[in-house]
């Protein structure tokens, strides 16, 4: 799948003889578990802990080299036998075939016109490898007794994987030979190339990634070799460091999740000829049928025959990409920088802060996204630094009087500021804050261009460096843009211009604005992925909202892990697509689980509307039932729910990143009628 494939071919059948004991390595990865269980480092000190465990896992490597299962020939030799195997079981094959694309890796090529939105690629559930499938496994009795299998779904695949993958007559043998053999995710980097993208935002969640593999293989491998579950796997007598990297990254480049065949919940999945598609810009257009049981995939738009076919990863920055998929792609319209503020607690105004913020759903302390496009914050950013730069009397007028809860309702619109003084401090801070980050890079922006001209760099090595200059050229953005509003909003307060006033119907509200703010900040996760739920009452929705706890709903736990820490709008053209799909599927009653056609990928949608109630709401009241809302639905509440769209996910202990879902609504009209999926 695009540059996840392989840049070396194994040839080495079953591999040599261990040069260690499965005593030593015991007592080496006994070690490494330790090692990597030890508390976080001191500011500084992560890159010293990095070269620590480093140094342990290349130990364990050397004293296991030769080991390894692998595949005699070249990957592409197992593709006849990948397409056998899929038109056997029920997929699609025609119209289409592997190809070798050089710089962006295998792909698939169209061999005839392929018109937009034209279904050419469906793979039935019994193609899939799941997590329902590892739990039906060998792997099955240790599934049910391990914890950490049985939380973390990622890892239970990467199991199934390779256990699968060292069984010869294993049903997903064709599929299996065609993975790539390594791939160029930051756990394949040499130090060196690691080395090149020290001082980046990135490099915190690379350090991580290694060290939550590295202890994930250190615990696993004790679990094989003492646990009575485990006696029957197929790992037993070899379970190398090699072969979790290359399981990790196999799943952490393609799983997705799909609805179980009840439709009741999701599940991860590796899905067989559709992981062959290489990312472009564009909308997502997969999707699962339930009702034919099997993915589907629509075309992204016109392929002529000879053309590459290409999907929609999702809107995931570079970082993302590189961390969790292996490669740097240009142009990136999502691309984005973390920024991490919070208001000090030492802060005079920290309790009336806290509340404004809480009214509109977000915390005191956030991971949140400077964008690489105009604006470079979106409108949670800009609710955050409105706050964070109020005066007392300011947060009295956003916490008191009938007019408080219209005011919260505002604060991440940009055409209504708090006051001009306030937009002024806003953006002097955040030049400020964006201009000390691009103080902490090494290498200047000119430096990296002249190190991307050397032809010698690895490709490795060159990701890191564009990561690396695209962080600072968005940083370079954000200040050149925050300066820009600066010296508008300064010029606004000279000549005195009256503030825009919110009134009751206001269309300013409801029509553009930073990030696209055209709604309250917690209904405005508006994505391009749909989730499945059954269609709610107002009523259940604000109980379930508030049930909630600790980021999990129904066991799913919705707090990202990786790159993405901002609930935010990333898509916002999807989202009213979205909406109003769902509208056109959905009845004036609340019935659950209809079916309808989202840009033409099937899926299942709700529709929160309570007739008599929602749709011709007055004022007052309209204002009342949102304000529970805007209570009841924190960012960290929001299940996340994504069909296969956005590929790949993010690896570590706490969880799978998933992209897409939450909540996606939207404000019509001047009924407001409200069109909601959870």
């Amino acid at each position: 799948m695009g540059k996840k494939s392989r840049v070396k071919t194994q040839k080495s059948g079953t591999g040599a003889t261990a040069t260690a004991s499965p005593k030593e390595i015991l007592n080496l990865t006994s070690e490494l578990l330790q090692k990597c269980s030890s508390p976080a480092p001191g500011p500084g000190k992560e890159w010293e802990e990095y070269v620590q465990i480093r140094s342990l896992v290349e130990k364990i490597r050397r004293k296991q080299k030769g080991l390894s299962v692998t595949f005699d020939g070249k990957r592409e030799d197992y593709f006849p036998d990948l397409m056998k195997w899929a038109s056997e079981n029920g997929a699609s094959v025609e119209g289409f075939e592997m190809v070798n694309f050089k710089e962006e890796g295998f792909g698939l090529r169209a061999t005839r016109d392929i018109k937009a939105e034209e279904l050419f690629l469906w793979v039935p559930r019994k193609l899939l490898m799941t997590v329902e499938s590892a739990k039906s496994s060998v792997l099955g009795p240790l599934y049910s007794q391990d914890r950490i299998l049985q939380a973390m779904g990622n890892i239970a695949l990467a199991f199934h994987l390779l256990c699968e993958r060292a069984s010869p007559n294993s049903f997903w043998q064709p599929y299996i030979q065609t993975l790539p053999s390594e791939y160029d995710t930051p756990l394949y980097f040499e130090e060196e190339e690691v080395r090149c993208l020290q001082s980046t935002q990135a490099i915190h969640d690379v350090f991580s990634q290694y060290k939550n593999t590295a202890r994930q293989y250190a615990y696993f491998y004790k679990v094989i070799q003492t646990h009575p579950h485990a006696s029957k796997l197929p790992l037993k007598d070899s379970f190398t460091y090699e072969d979790y990297r290359w399981a990790v990254s196999s799943v952490m480049t393609r799983q997705n999740q799909i609805p179980t065949e009840d439709g009741s919940r999701v599940t991860l999945a590796l899905i067989p000829l559709w992981d062959m598609c290489n990312h472009t810009n564009g909308l997502i257009t997969t999707g699962y049928n339930l009702e034919d049981d099997r993915c589907e995939c629509v075309a992204l738009q016109d392929f002529r025959a000879g053309e590459q076919i290409y999907i929609f990863y999702g809107t995931r920055s570079n970082a993302e990409f590189v961390i969790h998929s292996g490669f740097f792609f240009d142009n990136n319209s999502h691309d984005r920088v973390k920024i991490k503020l919070g208001v000090s607690k030492s802060d005079r105004l920290y309790a009336m802060k806290a509340e404004v913020l809480a009214r509109a759903g977000i915390p005191t302390s956030s991971v949140f996204a400077l964008h690489s496009t105009e604006p470079p914050i979106s409108a949670q950013l800009l609710a955050f630094l409105r706050v964070f730069c109020m005066t007392e009397e300011e947060l009295k007028e956003h916490l008191l009087g009938d007019s408080a809860i219209d005011r919260v309702f505002t604060l991440g619109n940009s055409e209504f500021p708090v006051s001009w003084d306030n937009e002024i401090k806003l953006w002097t801070f955040l030049e400020d804050r964006a201009s000390l980050l691009l103080k902490t890079y090494k290498t200047t922006i000119e430096e990296d261009k002249a190190v991307l001209e050397n032809r010698d760099l690895s490709v490795r090595a060159t990701m890191a460096i564009k990561l690396r200059l695209g962080e600072k050229e968005i940083l370079e953005k954000a200040v050149r843009s925050a300066a820009a509003n600066r010296e508008y909003y300064r010029k606004r307060l000279q000549e005195r211009a009256p503030l825009p006033k919110y009134e009751e119907g206001s269309l300013g509200l409801l029509e553009g604005g930073v990030g696209y703010s055209s709604l309250p900040l917690v209904l405005r996760n508006l994505e391009e992925e749909a989730g499945v739920q059954e269609a709610l009452s107002l009523k259940e929705v604000v109980s379930k909202a508030k049930a909630a706890e600790n980021g999990l709903v129904n066991g799913e736990n919705s707090i990202p892990n990786g790159t993405r820490s901002e609930n935010e709008d990333l898509n916002p053209g999807g989202g009213k697509r979205a909406s109003e799909d769902a509208k056109e599927s959905s009845s004036d009653s609340t019935e659950a689980k209809q079916m309808s056609r989202n840009q033409g990928k099937r899926c299942l949608w709700g529709s929160l509307q309570t007739p008599g109630h929602v749709d011709f709401l007055p004022g007052e009241e309209f204002s009342s039932w949102l304000s529970v809302l805007l209570r009841a639905w924190r960012p960290e509440d929001q299940r996340k729910l994504a069909p296969p769209a956005a590929i790949g996910c993010g690896w570590g202990d706490s969880g799978v990143q998933r992209e897409g879902g939450g909540l996606a609504q939207e404000l019509k009209g001047e009924g407001r009628k409200l069109n909601l999926r959870v």
